[in-house]
């Protein structure tokens, strides 16, 4: 029986097609992708627990799922019970602080201004403060009206709506995702190609471990490094030092971005605070070099190590790549995403050296220059 084949150029447009098709859909349904990505991207973070909680008391996956489940949101609890009433008290410090920042503005930077710089600042007062956010309320949602200005607040109140049923569908999608886990991974690996089996699953392997080393170490460095920043600025006296240093924490996330932020808020807060004191702001600098030698040669090294396999130029370079694509969210995920890529760099070198191309130059060279 005669085979029929399919002519090349007709199979390549046709497997362009269908990607192009593909590409579209994702883009027209990128807000339905959303809750799916980071439900599957939450599952993949839990599984390792909910599998390890599973093998160990030999119980149903759904009820370890939801024992799991249940621990996180009373953690979260515990630790919202505990740091809501120090933020609020430090916001509280910050608002009453605020008087004294504008007068300070208007008698002290003002007149330094207008004498060295030549610029004539407009003086702030407290008293035009609601006819100027009234005037921003009318400018930006043309509320020229009640009913215009009900159905703008109803309209952002949807919005939040919308947020919110969209953070409860996360933990539901990612249940599903976390029941079946084992079989979704089997039937992906069922629908490899043989020959590509054991390079792949050697591949995902690696990346798993890189990412799952690299998340739960730098969750440890941004507690760690909070925590050593807040305590140093609390010990110092100033009002916010407990915002700023957990703000600062959660930020190192980020390279960089966590030490930029604190020490930028923490020396504005400490000038509105202490004025020019300058032992006071040493002793903040101090605070955020400390953190950084800290960081730098103690929770990275042990907590963080090579798992991203990465020099602090390619580390840098993925940050900004990141940020100019996506934007935060590109900061965000530039460092897991190069990690995976810096494995699959790895292993297309390791094929490239094996590669009859690479041996053939090789000995041609080796014949050419004895």
């Amino acid at each position: 029986m005669q085979s029929h084949r399919f002519d090349p150029f007709f199979t390549r447009l046709f497997i362009l097609t269908g990607i192009g098709i593909l590409l579209y859909l994702i883009y027209r349904l990128n807000m339905v992708l959303v809750p799916f990505i980071s439900a599957f991207v939450l599952a993949y973070l839990l599984n390792p627990i909910v599998t390890k909680i599973e093998q160990t008391l030999k119980v149903r996956r759904w009820l370890v799922i939801l024992v799991v489940y249940f621990g996180i949101t009373f953690g979260l609890a515990m630790l919202l019970w505990w740091l809501l009433p120090l933020i609020w008290t430090q916001a509280q410090d910050f608002w009453s602080s605020i008087p004294s920042m504008i007068d300070w503005y208007n008698q002290t930077a003002r007149g330094w201004v207008q004498q060295h710089l030549r610029v004539h600042l407009p003086i702030i007062q407290l008293k035009n403060w609601s006819s100027g956010l009234l005037g921003y309320v009318q400018e930006h949602y043309n509320a020229t009206d009640a009913k215009t200005l009900f159905d703008n607040i109803f309209l952002q109140g949807m919005n939040v709506v919308n947020v919110a049923g969209v953070l409860v569908l996360i933990p539901i999608l990612s249940f599903y995702f976390l029941y079946n886990w084992s079989e979704r991974i089997k039937s992906w690996q069922n629908s490899i190609p043989r020959p590509y089996v054991n390079k792949v699953s050697e591949i995902a392997k690696e990346s798993d471990e890189a990412l799952m080393s690299f998340v739960k170490g730098q969750f440890l460095v941004m507690i760690l490094l909070g925590t050593v920043y807040a305590v140093q600025l609390q010990f110092i006296g100033l009002n916010v030092g407990l915002i700023i240093g957990m703000t600062a924490g959660i930020a190192s996330f980020v390279p960089y971005l966590g030490f930029t932020i604190g020490f930028i808020a923490a020396i504005i807060a400490g000038f509105f605070q202490f004025g020019l004191d300058w032992t006071k702001m040493f002793m903040i600098m101090g605070a955020f070099m400390v953190g950084q030698a800290v960081e730098g040669y103690i929770l990275q090294p042990l907590l963080l190590g090579d798992k991203i396999g990465l020099s602090p130029l390619w580390v840098m370079f993925a940050v900004l790549a990141g940020a100019s694509l996506m934007g935060i969210v590109g900061m965000l995920i530039a460092l897991p995403v190069a990690a995976v890529l810096n494995v699959l760099a790895r292993h297309a070198y390791q094929a490239y050296i094996r590669s009859d191309y690479y041996k053939e130059k090789t000995e041609h060279n080796l014949v050419d220059n004895p």
